[in-house]
């Protein structure tokens, strides 16, 4: 049981991802009316594609370092 491996253990320890910059404030609000207009629209797009930007950063850092299976 690798687990129950002292050595196993020590073998990962300080391994570290590396630094991945925190995600910047959202530049979308909330809609003025029923539909929203088309920089409203941008503006949520732009949001979700700087953080899938962020998320694939960190999962990339994550598996170079061995925390994250590749």
């Amino acid at each position: 049981m690798a687990y129950l491996d002292p050595s196993g253990g020590k073998a990962r320890e300080g391994k570290q991802t590396a630094a991945v910059t925190n995600a910047g404030a959202a530049s979308a609000a909330a809609a003025a009316g029923a539909t929203p207009t088309k920089a409203e629209y941008d503006a949520l797009l732009a949001d979700v594609n700087t953080l899938r930007t962020k998320l694939n950063a960190l999962l990339a850092a994550m598996r170079t370092s061995g925390q994250l299976a590749p």
